[in-house]
């Protein structure tokens, strides 16, 4: 039986296929784009489709390379849904037509080819295209450079995208391909072709990480091929060196040891390199080399060039896009790419809620960036060392004020900033001269100068706060504050960010010694709130929530509020529900009503109703875009939820006649139950602040909001959402105490959750084993008879979680729990009365004098049941300061 005819193309076909993607790629506005791309979408359902795009690819010899590329990559991307699907007979006839073509004699051609081989390895594997190794192989031994050069940049890809595929067993294959290809690579190290020296050299970086058996064996050949290439003429090739030393000292720090200087040498010239990349891939080994914890001596002796290396690079490069900013341009309007996308942290009850990150003074990373970077973790290894490096640099600059040199001028104030942390110690003596001298560039001509000197003087907060108590110190903190407040008003976007941020660190420090300003700070903030587009209008509601959480009560003042409530609320009417720039608001308020407490009862109703809408109507949106008129997006329900939350929080039981009038606690439970853990965490933190104030209005589906709480905590991703199980946690423990004997039918299974938490407390976050400590003694406190028949299981764990949780309202019902247990079953705890007694010292004082004597009780009743010697033995295995703590309890 003959063999099946090759497949051919039809000619119309073809021709068809080449004229759309000749439009498809045409500059012309009045092609049709989405048009073209539809038809293009249809061809792709016949099954022939894809094998007419590699067809055009590798052999339309007549038509240009433009076109041959676009089907190349049509074909790249349809593949990642098409290929597992496709007639294997197609399957073949795509790769038998890629393989002649990795020498293709146009590069285009050839990097497409191996881009999409790299795609077809992706999704079928090395097994499923035996042929692919040999035709590598044979073009990479081919003295060819177009064969070399194309199997080299598949090759490339292929490590790139899908590295760890060249690292495993082939069956058919006696070893791993990375131990074919490897020596190969090496070899191409010393090639005269800068294209192929760059693709080998790239391909081999990707291992660092994986370190596969054969890189190891030839990590000796690697290094010397690195000093070899560290001064190539082509700046990729000396980036790449740079980038593999980098990835070896984070990853692999040994290997460099015994070439450690000569290598910290390299990297100090390369951070000299004139092209900026180059540099840029030197300047990260500081930090990497600060972060992997080696030893800093290796680094000392190279302080002092290093430090002005890294300074000099400091200064914003001519084409810093930053630059650009430096117009008067506060009252054009933002353009919606200008406007970062925002994310909201969902409320979290405990102690260690998420870090927050430094803001960064920009988004794009840089050579300025990434030197200010380095000089800041140097800072912190080396403190005071390299201030007088650094000093010297800084007063150089300072001292040129002509026109010319603001560059350089704004680079040192930079720098004083960014060791603000790691030479704190050695400034000290000099703070207050600095920040005079700071002060007056607030006023600067040149916008980049005023904008870093904010930054640079928030980075002193701590310092200029810490003066006020005495005259000088006041004068010189109010002058910061003004300044700050002056620059909040500056015609330039980018100064204005700058001055808001810092401002928002400063109220942080100052908290209360804001309040005798008040009416002066919530001035200015108004007349940027009514001044600013809607990038920075953000940064506004940050400093003014920032403000509310700083000074409290202080702000329930008619004067204050006549000020700041009217434009706030005149915005809140002017947002419709489905419009994002809602979100800061909503936090916005979350901070006020916090602070105002009782005094934000005049705007809670409208604000209140408002919230519900738009849970109402995210909810419908969520199961039917069309009917709801509104595009889904839950950060509305997670912002709603969380102002809910501090409105219960700031209003108290003043809430209760809101929510008796409304359905939120039908949209709540739907939260409670929802898909999304953000959604769930504020969620169960808004059941707790309502558990607290108004328990009446949850009792009719009080089974269903503890059942669901409850399988929250009996989870297998609990790692995952550790911070929505705390949340449930906490608001278990809050309904408890109010809801008391109606909570039993959930308490075993709830108790059985938190055991295991308690025993596994090492791998968890703090808040939530303080919260199920809590959680469970206030299930102990409200149902001792359930709870304290399985004291022998958790005693031990739950007594040292309650030990480091430090003294408030929550740990006394934790207490008073421990209390009713041992009084229900005493013999329960006397396996853990050494860790009971720890618990009770870790009391600084336990202020409810019921609960002191209940704590009294237990242990005299311990002391009289250990007869025979045995108390005075458990006494004598306390350390000497819990022995201490508990002689006030006269035991």
């Amino acid at each position: 039986m003959a063999a099946s005819a090759p497949w051919q193309p039809q000619k119309d076909g073809l021709t068809a296929i080449c004229g759309l993607l000749e439009q498809h790629i045409s500059p012309s506005p009045s092609v049709d784009k989405s048009q073209i791309w539809q038809q293009l979408q249809t061809y792709s359902q016949n099954p022939e489709f894809h094998n007419y795009l590699v067809f055009i690819l590798a052999r339309a010899e007549g038509t240009s390379v433009e076109i041959r590329q676009a089907a190349g990559l049509l074909l790249k991307n349809n593949l990642r849904n098409a290929y597992s699907s496709m007639d294997p007979a197609y399957q073949q006839y795509i790769k038998s037509e890629l393989l002649p073509c990795l020498g293709a004699a146009d590069r285009h051609i050839r990097s497409t080819v191996g881009t999409i081989i790299s795609v077809v390895i992706q999704l079928g594997g090395i097994l499923g295209w035996p042929e692919l190794l040999q035709a590598l192989v044979t073009c990479l031994d081919s003295n060819d450079v177009n064969h070399m050069e194309g199997a080299m940049d598949a090759l490339s890809k292929v490590c790139e995208d899908i590295p760890q595929v060249l690292d495993s067993d082939v069956t058919g294959l006696p070893e791993r391909p990375i131990n074919i290809f490897l020596p190969r690579l090496l070899k191409f190290f010393q090639s005269p072709h800068s294209s192929l020296r760059k693709l080998s050299l790239g391909s081999v970086n990707q291992y660092i990480m994986l370190m596969p058996a054969a890189l190891y064996a030839s990590m000796d050949q690697y290094l010397q091929g690195l000093f070899v290439l560290a001064n190539d003429p082509s700046s990729e090739v000396r980036k790449l060196v740079s980038a593999a030393f980098v990835q070896l000292i984070e990853v692999r720090p040994s290997f460099l040891q015994p070439h450690l200087r000569n290598v910290i040498e390299y990297m100090l010239q390369v951070n000299k390199d004139t092209d900026e990349e180059v540099a840029l891939e030197a300047c990260e080994f500081w930090s990497a080399y600060c972060d992997a914890q080696l030893p800093p001596e290796n680094l000392r002796e190279f302080l002092p060039r290093l430090i002005p290396v890294l300074l000099s690079n400091m200064a914003y490069a001519d084409d810093d896009e930053s630059l650009v900013d430096a117009e008067e341009d506060g009252s054009v309007p933002d353009r919606d790419q200008d406007i970062k996308p925002r994310f909201h942290s969902s409320r979290f009850h405990g102690s260690d809620g998420a870090e927050e990150d430094d803001d960064d003074i920009v988004n794009v990373w840089n050579l300025r960036k990434c030197s200010a970077a380095a000089v800041d973790i140097l800072s912190n290894v080396f403190g005071d060392e390299i201030l007088p490096t650094l000093m010297a640099f800084v007063q150089a600059k300072l001292s040129n004020s002509d026109d010319e040199t603001w560059k350089e001028r704004e680079a040192a104030v930079l720098a004083l900033g960014a060791v603000a942390e790691g030479c704190l110690i050695g400034l000290y003596p000099h703070l207050n001269e600095i920040i005079a001298y700071l002060i007056p560039l607030l006023d600067d001509k040149f916008p980049l100068i005023r904008s870093i000197s904010c930054w640079t003087l928030s980075r002193f907060s701590k310092f200029i706060v810490e003066g006020v108590g005495h005259q000088q110190g006041y004068e010189q903190f109010d002058k910061v504050l003004l300044g700050l407040l002056r620059r909040i008003l500056d015609n330039n976007k980018r100064v204005q960010e700058a001055a808001c941020s810092a401002f928002a660190t400063l109220e942080e420090e100052a908290a209360d010694a804001l309040a005798p300003r008040l009416e002066i700070i919530l001035q200015h903030l108004m007349c940027a709130f009514g001044k600013y587009q809607r990038r920075n209008l953000r940064i506004v509601y940050d400093a003014i929530g920032t403000l509310a959480d700083a000074v409290g009560g202080e702000l329930n003042r008619p004067t204050y509020l006549e000020i700041l409530m009217p434009p706030l609320i005149a915005k809140w009417q002017q947002l419709s529900n489905s419009d994002k720039d809602l979100f800061p608001l909503l936090e916005c308020f979350t901070s006020i009503s916090q602070a105002l407490g009782t005094g934000f009862s005049p705007f809670a109703e409208p604000v209140f109703q408002r919230c519900i809408s738009i849970i109402q109507s995210q909810q419908v949106a969520k199961v039917d875009p069309v009917s709801s008129g509104v595009q889904y997006d839950k950060e509305f329900i997670v912002c709603s939820l969380d102002l809910l939350s501090g409105l219960t929080e700031g209003l108290g039981s003043g809430i209760e006649s809101l929510v008796s009038q409304s359905n939120l606690r039908d949209l709540l439970l739907q939260c409670c139950m929802d898909d999304a853990s953000d959604v769930r965490q504020s969620g169960f933190a808004l059941l707790g602040d309502l558990a607290r104030v108004c328990p009446v209005h949850l009792r009719p589906r009080l089974p269903e909001f503890l059942d669901v709480a409850a399988k929250q905590l009996n989870t297998p991703k609990l790692k995952e959402t550790v911070s929505v199980a705390n949340n449930a946690c906490w608001a278990i423990g809050e309904l408890a105490v109010k809801v008391h004997q109606e909570i039993s039918p959930i308490v075993l299974t709830v108790m059985s959750c938190l055991v295991p938490i308690l025993q596994h407390s090492e791998e968890l976050n703090k808040s939530l084993i303080e919260n199920s400590a809590i959680t469970l003694g206030r299930l102990a406190w409200v149902c001792p008879e359930l709870v304290a028949p399985h004291m022998e299981h958790f005693m031990q764990p739950w007594c040292i979680a309650l030990s480091m949780i430090r003294d408030d309202i929550e740990k006394e019902d934790a207490f008073r729990g421990l209390c009713a247990l041992v009084r229900t079953n005493p013999s329960g705890a006397l396996s853990s009365l050494i860790y009971m007694c720890n618990a009770i010292a870790s009391w600084h004082e336990i202020r409810s004098e019921e609960l002191h004597n209940a704590v009294c009780q237990v242990l005299h009743g311990y002391k009289q049941m250990l007869v025979n010697g045995a108390w005075e033995q458990c006494m004598s295995a306390l350390e000497p300061q819990v022995k201490d703590k508990l002689s006030k309890y006269q035991v």
